[in-house]
C-alpha cells in the first residue's frame, strides 16, 4: 500500500488501524505487531490477496468460540485435546426464521460447527457446546453495539 504520510500503527492498545488505496480493494490491517490483509474475491472484483471482511468476522468468532471452549475445558483439567470450529455466513430470507425476531427482508446467518477432539464424556461436550456460546464476541454480535464513525 502507498503511504499517504499517515501512520498505519496503531496509537494506543486495542486500536486496529485499516488502510487502503481507494482504487481496489486490499486493506492493510495493523493490529498491535500484528499486520495482515483483506480483499474480496476476484468475483466480486477484488484480488484475492487476503480474507474477505465476512471471512475475518467468521475468524473472530470462530476463534473466540475455540478460545473459550479450551479455557473452561483447561480450568476443569477435563481431556480436550483440539478444538476445531467451522463456520459459514449467509444472507438469508427473514420469513425462512422461525426462530428470529425480524420477520421481513434479509437477515444475516452464520453457521458454526464445532468439532472437539478428546475423551470427553457426553454431559462435558454437552457443557462445552454451552459455553461455546457465551464467547465474548458472540456477545457482542448478538448485543445491541453502537457504532460511531467520524471524519479525522
Amino acid at each position: 500500500m502507498s503511504n499517504s504520510g499517515a501512520s498505519t500503527e496503531p496509537a494506543d492498545a486495542g486500536v486496529v488501524v485499516v488502510r487502503g488505496n481507494a482504487a481496489g480493494f486490499a486493506q492493510e490491517i495493523v493490529a498491535g505487531g500484528h499486520h495482515l490483509t483483506a480483499d474480496e474475491p476476484a468475483s466480486m472484483g477484488g484480488t484475492e490477496s487476503g480474507p474477505s471482511p465476512y471471512e475475518l468476522l467468521l475468524a473472530a468468532l470462530g476463534a473466540c468460540t475455540s478460545m473459550t471452549v479450551a479455557l473452561y475445558a483447561r480450568r476443569r483439567e477435563w481431556p480436550l485435546e483440539e478444538v476445531s470450529v467451522r463456520m459459514r455466513h449467509a444472507k438469508i430470507h427473514a420469513e425462512d426464521c422461525a426462530d428470529c425476531e425480524t420477520k421481513e427482508g434479509m437477515l444475516d446467518r452464520v453457521e458454526s460447527e464445532i468439532e472437539l477432539t478428546g475423551n470427553l464424556s457426553e454431559e462435558q461436550r454437552a457443557k462445552l457446546l454451552e459455553i461455546a456460546k457465551k464467547c465474548p464476541v458472540r456477545r457482542t454480535l448478538t448485543s445491541e453495539i453502537d457504532v460511531r464513525t467520524k471524519l479525522a
